[in-house]
């Protein structure tokens, strides 16, 4: 038996399922048996004698921690695909231990009726779930960029708009650079241009002007780079007058 996680007792019904079948769902997606403690909480698999994937070994407990922490289970499963991963934050080290003051930072995160959260969830791509005095995240590494920084920013006591509109230039500047890189891959493997067939200088002068308007650096001790910077093009020339 291999030692999970230990979850809240309130959330071993949820764990366990209707009949059983939250478990056997699990049990399923992991390919282990899972035996749950009703006295302490504690959640265990038994792997038998099966060979496991290392990486769903590793990603099983996060399942049975973000269901522990308020997370629904069809939800928490997506954390054994490879590219979603789990954050949680405790609001205590934030307001520190007096409940009234988790509970106002809780209601902060949710906002009324549940917008704030549904509108850091809409715009990071990512799922929020908020129990007791913890705050999970899951997403894929993009989406936890964009979702950690708000969170954080509201714990902090900033306020919502100005969070939500960082949230958004973050977004569109991933965006930004996202495009830039497809595009710079498709200029990379894409066919020449017809112009630069018929005129075979033309790439070579480009980038050439290029270098000079960049001011670009070269290896001083590389003789052809030097050449070439230098090399003036046919409209071009040196001219020497005393003043």
């Amino acid at each position: 038996m291999e030692l999970l996680a230990r979850i809240p007792k309130d959330r071993i019904a949820v764990l366990i399922g209707k009949r059983g079948a939250t478990r056997k769902m699990l049990e399923e997606a992991s390919g282990a048996g899972i035996v749950v403690d009703s006295e302490s909480g504690d959640v265990m698999a038994d792997w038998g004698e099966q060979e496991v994937d290392p990486i769903l070994r590793m990603k099983m407990p996060d399942v049975i921690r973000a269901i522990g922490r308020g997370l629904a289970p069809k939800r928490a499963v997506k954390l054994l695909e490879d590219e979603i991963f789990l954050r949680i934050y405790d609001i205590r080290e934030w307001v520190g231990r007096q409940p009234n003051q988790t509970r106002r930072m809780r209601s902060r995160l949710i906002g009324r009726d549940g917008r704030i959260r549904s509108l850091i969830e809409e715009i990071s791509r990512t799922e929020i779930a908020i129990y007791g005095s913890s705050v999970l995240v899951i997403g894929d590494e993009d989406g936890l960029s964009l979702a950690t920084p708000a969170i954080e920013n509201i714990l902090n006591g900033a306020e919502h708009g100005n969070v939500l509109h960082g949230l958004e230039k973050d977004r569109k500047r991933m965006r930004i650079n996202s495009r830039s890189l497809d595009a710079y891959e498709l200029r990379e493997d894409g066919p020449a241009d017809a112009f630069e067939t018929l005129v075979p200088d033309l790439a070579a002068a480009r980038r050439r002007r290029e270098r000079r308007y960049k001011g670009a650096q070269v290896n001083p001790d590389n003789e052809s780079e030097v050449a070439e910077m230098l090399e003036l093009e046919s409209d071009e020339s040196v001219g020497f007058e005393e003043e």
